[in-house]
């Protein structure tokens, strides 16, 4: 038979909630642009109902700091090794990366030394912000082709170390765009329109749970308690969370409504988003909602990256680190504390002026994310490396 077309692989590997989100509007992208692809990944669940062969499930598997990374060393090792048989048996033509950076650069390195085929990094670790240490630049540029830049200054960072880069902008600009009103999705929730409510937004991880959810809920109290008619609205996306979040909660006298996984609809119906630093940030911004950032880490971790690091970055939210300016209030560290989480939300809330210049800089920042098709532009630029 003549004429039979052997269909093309691409093999793609993230981890965490985040980039498993990612993954999945790039492999919708991507098998919108050609259906005859076969996608393969190192992912979660929503990169599964995109498209993709699930290998393993790595969606749960991430931390930031050395002390919170132990208790995932084995499991991390264990997806490397199911990632390396995978590829040897059905060797793909090509591979893209996200985020990830440790087991990315690892599995990277296997992927160069053992297969001749083009790489891709989309979306790369932030070392653009951190610049801790440029050998794990010179690491994630070894291992990629072509990378593709969601934020200007990453383009800039990357290029300025003579990687092949391309700005595609932010994917988020194509995907944020609630399905009904505000109005309407405060009516089906019983909620008043001049009624205050917040959104909070505290994890993704367990250990975020542990480092930041006290504080934020004993912020929130206080906040209860100064506007007796607020009202606080907690999407559980992760049901293994929510026995803690009623304790915590409980332990407070916090009243909470708890929703389904978080969505644009809920996000747009909110007065102020107060979460950890995260994607999350740049949801509220491009629905142009008032928020407040917090973060914690282990006082181990926070020890080691202050003193024996020397580590600093500029800012920790990606709304603030588009413009590299203060647009949101961030909270890191010791900071985290009800005192500062009470009297910024309580600002935010009620203070009209700062509520204004907050939409302000938000325009300003929506304009360097890149215009709409971000998207269309990445899924272009991988289909055109494996022609």
């Amino acid at each position: 038979m003549a004429g039979c077309l052997v269909a093309r692989r691409i093999f793609i590997s993230t981890g965490e909630v985040s980039g498993d989100l990612q993954g999945s509007y790039l492999v919708q992208a991507l098998l919108q642009a050609d259906p005859t692809l076969e996608i393969a990944a190192l992912g979660g669940e929503r990169m599964a109902l995109a498209g993709a062969k699930l290998i393993a499930n790595t969606s749960a598997i991430g931390s930031i700091g050395a002390v919170e990374a132990l208790p995932l060393v084995l499991p991390t090792l264990r997806v490397q090794d199911i990632a390396k048989k995978y590829l040897r048996a059905h060797p793909p033509d090509l591979v893209v990366y996200i985020d990830y950076m440790t087991p990315n650069t690892a599995l990277g390195q296997y992927v160069r030394k053992h297969f001749t085929i083009p790489t891709v990094y989309y979306i790369a670790p932030q070392e653009w912000v951190w610049r801790s240490d440029p050998t794990n630049t010179r690491r994630i540029i070894a291992i990629s082709d072509l990378i593709l830049a969601v934020f200007p200054g990453e383009c800039d960072y990357y290029a300025s170390y003579g990687a092949n880069i391309q700005w595609v902008g932010h994917p988020l600009v194509d995907i944020v765009k609630p399905t009904r009103s505000r109005a309407e999705t405060r009516a089906a929730l019983g909620v008043a329109d001049t009624q205050p409510v917040v959104l909070l937004m505290p994890a993704s991880r367990t250990q975020e749970l542990k480092y930041i959810l006290p504080d934020l809920f004993t912020g929130a109290k206080l906040l209860q308690e100064k506007l007796p008619g607020i009202q606080f609205w907690l999407p559980v996306a992760n049901e293994t969370f929510k026995e803690t979040f009623i304790r915590e909660a409980g332990a407070r006298d916090l009243t909470l409504t708890y929703l389904p996984a978080c969505n644009y609809d809920l996000l747009n119906a909110a007065d102020l988003v107060i979460g950890k630093s995260g994607t999350v940030n740049l949801e509220s911004a491009l629905l142009d909602i008032p928020q407040l950032v917090v973060y914690r880490i282990s006082a181990v971790t926070a020890w080691i990256a202050r003193n024996l690091l020397r580590f600093s970055i500029p800012f920790a939210s990606p709304v603030n680190l588009v413009t590299m300016e203060p647009i949101v209030p961030e909270y890191l560290q010791e900071a985290t504390n009800p005192a500062n989480i009470l009297q910024a939300s309580y600002d935010l809330l009620t203070n009209q002026t700062r509520r204004e210049r907050m939409h302000q800089d938000y325009a300003r920042m929506r304009q360097a994310l890149g215009s709409p098709g971000v998207l269309d532009r990445a899924a272009q630029h991988i289909l055109n490396l494996l022609k």
